[in-house]
This record gives C-alpha cells, sequence and structure tokens, in this order.
C-alpha cells in the first residue's frame, strides 16, 4: 500500500492514494496507520479517491474530479478539514493527478474550491459559515462559554481573555448537548491584537492538535461576533496563530477563506508484514 506524510501548520496526515475506491478503511486500520508508536502517526488519515469512485459519500461533488475521505484518529468519519484539504491538493498537483491553480475538491460537506496563492501557500472557499447560538463546555474543571458554529463540522469556539496555552484541553467535553449531541470540536481563542488571535482545540475523534483548518475560521468567526463584525460583508482577514504555525481567515456566512501552507514531508510504501500483523478486520478490500 503505498502512502504520503504530510501537514498544514502541523495538523499531519497519512495520505492513502485509492483512485478507484477498492480500499475500504475499516476504523481499526485508520487508527493503527495514525498511532505515533506503532503506526505511521498523523491526526488523521486522507484516502485520495476519485469522485466518481467514492459512492454516497461523495455528495454534491459532480463538479470536483477528486474527493477527501476524511477520518480523524480514532477512525470516526469527518465531514471536512481545512488544513486537510490544502495538503490533499498539494498532493494532488505533486502528483500530477490535478492541475492548477484552482481544484475543486470534494468533501462530505460539499465541494471546496481551493487555490494556490503565489507564494506557494493555499487558499481555501470553506463554503458557509453557520451561527447556531450559545453553548457551553468543560475543560479542566471549569467551564467556558462560547459560540456553536458550523464550518460544516461541529465546533464550539470559546473565546477567553487570558493565555489559551493556561486552559487544560486534554478531555474537555460539550455540555449542551441540544447544540451537538455528536460532539464538537473545542477551541479556546484570545484577541491578542487588531484582527489577530490565538487559539488551541481538541479535535472531537484526534485529540489534541497543533493546528486545525476549520477550527480556525470558527475562531475567526466568534472573534468577529465580539468584534461587532458578524454578520456583515466580508470584512478584514483575522490572523489566528496556532502552535503549529499561523493561519488567514476572512470570516464570512457565505464563503470564508482560508489561507495557509501545506507540505508534503515523504511518499512511501506501507510494509506488507506489517499489514499482514494487523486484525483482519482492520483491512478490506473491495
Amino acid at each position: 500500500m503505498r502512502f504520503a506524510k504530510g501537514h498544514g501548520t502541523g495538523n499531519d496526515f497519512v495520505i492513502v492514494p485509492d483512485p478507484e475506491g477498492e480500499l475500504e478503511l475499516k476504523p481499526e486500520l485508520v487508527a493503527a496507520l495514525c498511532d505515533r508508536r506503532f503506526g505511521i502517526g498523523a491526526d488523521g488519515v486522507l484516502r485520495v479517491v476519485r469522485a466518481a469512485a467514492a459512492g454516497p459519500d461523495a455528495v454534491d461533488s459532480d463538479a470536483a474530479g477528486w474527493f477527501m475521505d476524511y477520518r480523524n484518529s480514532d477512525g470516526s468519519i469527518a465531514e471536512m478539514c481545512g488544513n486537510g484539504i490544502r495538503v490533499f491538493a498539494r498532493y494532488l498537483l505533486e502528483q500530477g493527478l490535478a492541475a492548477g491553480p484552482e481544484l475543486a475538491i470534494g468533501t462530505r460537506a460539499g465541494t471546496r474550491m481551493v487555490s494556490v496563492e503565489p507564494d506557494g501557500q493555499f487558499t481555501v472557499d470553506m463554503g458557509a459559515v453557520a451561527v447556531l447560538g450559545a453553548g457551553t463546555a468543560e475543560a479542566g474543571g471549569e467551564q467556558l462559554a462560547g459560540l456553536a458554529i458550523s464550518v460544516g463540522n461541529p465546533h464550539l469556539a470559546c473565546l477567553i481573555s487570558r493565555p489559551v496555552a493556561a486552559v487544560d484541553l486534554t478531555a474537555p467535553r460539550v455540555l449542551s448537548p441540544d447544540v451537538f449531541a455528536g460532539g464538537a470540536n473545542i477551541e479556546v481563542i484570545r484577541v491578542t491584537g487588531d484582527h489577530e488571535a490565538e487559539m488551541r482545540v481538541h479535535e472531537r475523534g484526534s485529540g489534541l492538535t497543533l493546528s486545525c483548518g476549520t477550527g480556525a475560521v470558527a475562531s475567526a468567526v466568534a472573534a468577529a461576533v465580539a468584534a461587532g463584525e458578524w454578520p456583515g460583508a466580508p470584512g478584514r482577514p483575522w490572523i489566528v496563530h496556532v502552535p503549529g504555525g499561523s493561519l488567514t481567515v476572512t470570516p464570512s456566512v457565505t464563503a470564508s477563506l482560508l489561507t495557509g501552507p501545506a507540505d508534503i514531508v515523504a511518499t512511501g510504501e506501507i510494509s506488507d508484514a506489517w499489514l499482514a500483523a494487523l486484525q483482519p478486520a482492520a483491512l478490506s478490500l473491495s
């Protein structure tokens, strides 16, 4: 099995090419690939499959040649990944599977347009963003007030006034199940300057990560709400600093933009012996 390893601001992924949709990614295989000691190590898996071969998951992907099948490191399915789609786009370009500077990529949240910037970074049209109301989370024994925000996937964005590193995000939980019954990504955000903020995130299905693209968008939207700039026409971009780097977000009700780097670190072959040692249920070829 071929693979590549990539990251966007430290949010890292195992990339598995499967153009014709022949590989069924069992949760056990995904978790094994993402294991940082016994596997390759990653926050999630990006399966590269043609949209025409992706089956019913490729909703609203008629305009896309490729579909990003994203799985969290615990094997669960995610709707969207803002860092992952930039890495996905770079992989397509480097492998000659698509041509830039604009690419249409299918996701479970719908087709997303990705553009290559002159400096080599990537800008993603993240689609519609919705502020769904107030919510609360518990983290490290304290309650945090936040905004429930959908960026194609669920977020609870909590603005705080102290450094974000002071909040224990090891195992936070959403306390308002009426907002997100299936859980959510939880961000803590502190505005540090004029349209500038720092953010840390606990991702649903992956845990603490160095970055989250959709989380950066949710954070910028929460900051824009607090600044009285939401809803409204797209305004000035926000710079969102995460432990793995910085992302630029232009929040918008209809089409928020996310700009950041994406790197392919390595390509290689997964050992047949390692695959054979997994439980049979972990690997299935259709």
